[in-house]
């Protein structure tokens, strides 16, 4: 009897659970597919924090890999499909943003951070180099004025 009440509960369980289904697409080639992965790997979900679209489970996500789908099944090319994608929820989409005045910063701070290294770097060298100049001693001309110096201090000193 506790075996039939067992499995009916798991019966009856099992149909609430959800699995995840995977985005089912046919393609005409596998240079199709390819290209179709290629794109959703380097667009990047709205929603998600660094996640590309192919990786995302949002419902945005979903939207954008059937969007990317359709364009291409309606012959639209790579940059086509991109652009399309970016007028629709902005630059942030995209992995690698052009070079232009908005993102001119972000591809500039690695050389300036590469740059302003290099110059502390030659900051500090230039200060050790100094350093060892000054703790080396006195030359022989200062040494010889420093006792012509102390000499006339003893001879002061003495009367």
């Amino acid at each position: 009897m506790t075996r039939i009440v067992l499995a009916t509960l798991l019966a009856l369980f099992a149909g609430l659970s959800q699995a995840e289904v995977a985005d089912v697409y046919d393609f005409d080639s596998r240079e199709q597919e390819l290209r179709y992965q290629n794109l959703i790997s380097e667009l990047r979900c709205p929603k998600c924090q660094n996640q590309n679209i192919a990786d995302s489970n949002a419902p945005i996500s979903e939207d954008m890999r059937n969007e990317v789908y359709r364009m291409m099944q309606a012959g639209a090319s790579n940059e086509e499909i991109v652009d399309a994608l970016v007028a629709r929820f902005g630059e942030f989409v995209r992995y690698k943003p052009e070079l232009d005045s908005r993102t001119f910063l972000l591809w500039a701070t690695p050389a300036i951070a590469v740059l302003g290294g290099l110059l502390v770097v030659a900051g500090v060298v230039i200060r050790a180099r100094r350093s060892e100049r000054q703790a080396q001693g006195l030359s022989p001309e200062e040494r010889a004025r420093a006792e012509r110096i102390l000499a006339g201090q003893n001879k002061t000193s003495d009367r």
